[in-house]
């Protein structure tokens, strides 16, 4: 926030997760939000996403690369329009390298090859539960970037959705990254706090861009144990 005492550090979380506040300056986090923009239009934009025992997640999606529905990839929106996805651009995967390799270290973003970018959008009563990034076939780290509302990131353990866990504050412009050890973590969003975007933004709500590594050389495989998880990204 403007006008605090101390200026916000990066925080080692868990191993291989890290926090990296205001990542994204204004300038760059109104470029990223142009471009959610466009991307959120129709064809193949933001949905709502039907889980398959009927429920319905409360941040809206859209995919970018691979087309992410409970609980596999498609090359199409196959749980909505039926239009191709859009592609994934160059460039998203270079900053998803950058990412890594400011939390991470140069080595970790060497065989990062980024093809998949979920975009959740949240407004004031959106959540998301405790859940795993597991549909992929590659372990390489997770990007995560925020824009507008702050939000509580509830970042927890590789076994099991109750404790221990750690609540972390994401603002506009923060970069969260957990690979590793930590690449499996259970990790969700229990509480959004509208009216925390910079004034300057023009985003009433929060953004989340996810980016992955599919590792998918064919048709990627449905997960086995899609039951028990839930969507989604931070």
């Amino acid at each position: 926030m403007d006008g605090e005492l101390f200026p916000r550090e990066r925080a080692r979380i868990a191993p291989g997760a890290v926090h990296v506040p205001d990542w994204l300056d204004a300038d760059r986090q109104a470029g990223l939000l142009e471009a959610c923009r466009a991307w959120a239009s129709p064809p193949a934009g933001l949905r709502t996403v039907r889980t398959p025992g009927g429920g319905t997640m409360t941040a809206r999606q859209v995919c970018l690369g691979w087309h992410w529905y409970p609980y596999a990839y498609a090359r199409t929106v196959v749980d909505g329009d039926g239009t191709p996805v859009k592609p994934f651009p160059d460039w998203l995967g270079e900053l998803g390298r950058r990412a890594v390799a400011d939390a991470l270290g140069p080595r970790a973003a060497t065989e990062a090859r980024y093809d998949i970018a979920l975009i959740n959008f949240y407004d004031g009563d959106a959540r998301m539960g405790l859940h795993r990034d597991a549909d992929e076939q590659s372990d390489a780290p997770v990007v995560s970037l925020s824009l507008g509302d702050t939000c509580v990131f509830r970042f927890g353990n590789t076994e099991t959705r109750t404790r221990p866990w750690t609540d972390v504050e994401l603002r506009s412009g923060d970069l969260f990254v957990f690979g590793g050890a930590s690449r499996l973590a259970y990790h969700g969003v229990p509480r959004v706090l509208p009216g925390t975007a910079p004034a300057g933004l023009g985003l009433t709500g929060r953004l989340n861009v996810t980016l992955r590594v599919s590792g998918f050389t064919g048709a990627p495989p449905r997960s086995v144990d899609a039951p028990a998880r839930f969507p989604g990204g931070g």
